[in-house]
């Protein structure tokens, strides 16, 4: 009986799933305190952005932005090259989708020999939309033909829930980015993780027919507000640097006040602006866990955290990951 136990636990334990993270600086170099948390999370598989794909400003072909340079080695660990492709490429009717998707693998391909590199998989970022999905199901096509490797794709909320309008990409896996549920904005809603928004999604996910792994958001970041206006995005922001800063007054538990005009990572704020602060704490990560497994029809094999970056990692404790993958 207690050998029976004893399997049924050690069953239970190599069902969870593993910690992965997204990489999404253009170097790749670790920090000493990165480096850390992959050990202690025993992560082997680290999703690393390898270029943006756009349009060119003047003759709107597609191009590929602000590719990865290593800067060390990455022989402890399996990487997946991650291409995100803004949504507005595909939504070019006469692309030629053959060529972008030999022009890609080609990319990543040379990324890979340059580094003395290999890899078994590709992911594929992208929030299409009803009018690019044509495109995008044709370049998934081309692409996983062309590569070879396991092909796995981002997949939305809107896209689970509506998955016969938008259709479901002839990937082998997807990752449900489970953050940017709401819309950005300068109330005191929070556009990362919004509960309620999220509810009305959630049970959708039983009826999804592709294997989904989960990607949760680590990251904060400031939404800057003019006279009621937002008017843009900040990243690498959070309540304590505020706190911390002279300029900005705290007036509510994320909203703070500019007291006075000054320069702040490369922004320059005026007077009386705005900063709300939007972030995902512990406790909200263990929600969206529990949530996630409550509706899911199968467990994930991997929970992605977005984004590896000791700014993002200093706001949890260190058990914060493996009490994560313990709801599953």
């Amino acid at each position: 009986m207690v050998l029976f136990f004893s399997l049924l636990i050690s069953c239970n334990e190599n069902t969870k799933p593993i910690v992965s993270f997204y990489y999404w600086k253009t170097i790749f170099k670790l920090s000493e305190k990165e480096k850390e948390i992959l050990q202690e999370n025993n992560v082997r598989k680290i999703y690393i952005r390898y270029f943006d794909i756009d349009l060119h400003p003047k003759d709107t072909n597609p191009i590929p932005l602000t590719p990865i340079r290593f800067q060390e080695t990455m022989s402890d660990f399996e990487v997946v090259p991650v291409v995100f492709i803004k949504n507005k490429v595909l939504l070019r009717q006469n692309i030629d989708i053959e060529e972008l998707a030999q022009k890609t693998i080609g990319l990543v391909n040379e990324i890979n020999f340059e580094n003395k590199m290999d890899c078994k998989e590709i992911q594929i970022d992208c929030d299409w939309t009803l009018s690019s999905k044509d495109n995008y199901l044709k370049f998934i096509e081309k692409f996983k033909k062309l590569s070879g490797k396991k092909i796995s794709a981002t997949i939305r909320l809107h896209q689970v829930k509506y998955f016969k309008k938008t259709k479901i990409p002839n990937v082998d896996s997807g990752v449900l980015m489970y953050y940017n549920m709401g819309t950005i904005a300068a109330d005191s809603s929070n556009s990362v993780y919004d509960k309620k928004v999220a509810e009305r999604y959630l049970k959708s996910l039983k009826k999804y027919p592709l294997h989904l792994d989960f990607a949760l958001p680590i990251y904060s970041w400031g939404v800057h507000v003019r006279n009621q206006k937002v008017i843009g995005l900040r990243s690498k922001l959070n309540v304590s640097e505020l706190k911390d800063d002279k300029n900005f007054e705290q007036i509510s538990s994320f909203f703070f006040r500019v007291k006075h005009a000054n320069y702040k990572n490369g922004t320059f704020y005026e007077e009386n602006d705005v900063l709300k602060i939007e972030a995902v704490s512990s406790d909200d990560l263990i929600e969206m866990a529990e949530d996630l497994n409550d509706n899911s029809p199968q467990k994930p094999n991997e929970i992605i955290f977005y984004d590896l970056d000791q700014f993002n990692i200093k706001n949890y404790e260190k058990n914060i990951f493996k009490q994560v993958i313990s709801c599953f």
